[in-house]
């Protein structure tokens, strides 16, 4: 049987722009609350859409050596928040690999525990902080015939299974990676906003019944591809990453982005 390719799962936890490799310093240094980014997702979406609060964004990209995303997919990702935050001191990002973990398949809990162990972005006074960790290996959660490839777990924080990525694109009759990662990380990264109805609020009757807290519109980057849909594969199948609904731009307007 063909695996069908799930986009997300979504894990609630009570608990201008640059790129530049490797270690970088902490900026401003301030006393700083890791717990303000241990929060459930979408509750940040506010504070990530507007410039109320944090003027500039901070995303901090850590990958298992051998797993670097492409700078295509993150250049995408920057214009994405570009194109639907309003960060006037500007959006950088700041990359580096670690050793493998070697916990695969990874629960959700290692994880967090990763990210615990490795995270050194934090929101300072005027500057909000991304994390997004590409992991060597695949989720628990994985089946015979569906895969995860990203998971919004916290406020700031997303996971992106890049190993399984890897092993579904750049291949006859499969995506191109750029173009995968691109759609998995918008996607995530589109709950952190509080799409849809995830902290959020709808602006219209757009939320799937079926499939909560994502979007009811077929070609949007926030509908759930359902297991009879083709999941992932057809969403990418006319070669440009989905973009976001109007509906779900509005949703996004009304609670402070563009």
């Amino acid at each position: 049987m063909k695996k069908i390719f799930t986009l997300l799962v979504l894990v609630l936890f009570l608990s201008v722009t640059s790129c530049s490799n490797e270690d970088d310093p902490l900026d401003n240094p301030v006393a700083i609350n890791p717990v303000i980014n241990k929060q459930p997702t979408g509750s940040s979406a506010n504070d990530l859409l507007s410039d109320k609060k944090f003027k500039s964004m901070v995303i901090e990209v850590v990958y298992v050596t051998g797993f670097e995303p492409s700078s295509t997919a993150i250049n995408n990702f920057v214009n994405f928040l570009t194109a639907r935050t309003y960060k006037p001191s500007g959006i950088r990002v700041v990359k580096r690999s670690i050793p493998s973990p070697g916990n695969s398949p990874y629960t959700n809990e290692e994880i967090v525990s990763i990210e615990d162990a490795n995270r050194t972005k934090y929101n300072n006074a005027d500057e909000i902080a991304v994390w997004a960790f590409f992991a060597d290996g695949k989720s628990s959660k994985d089946t015979d015939t569906s895969v995860i490839l990203g998971t919004a777990y916290r406020n700031t924080s997303f996971v992106i299974y890049e190993q399984t990525i890897q092993g579904l694109s750049d291949s006859p009759f499969e995506p191109n990676r750029s173009l995968l990662e691109t759609t998995v990380i918008t996607h995530e990264f589109g709950h952190i906003l509080g799409l849809t109805n995830l902290g959020t609020d709808l602006q219209s009757n757009h939320e799937d019944a079926e499939h909560p807290k994502h979007c009811i519109e077929k070609t949007c980057l926030m509908y759930w591809s359902s297991e009879f849909g083709g999941g992932i594969g057809n969403m990418v199948s006319s070669g440009a990453a989905p973009q976001l609904d109007a509906q779900c731009i509005a949703d996004l307007k009304a609670n402070g982005g563009r």
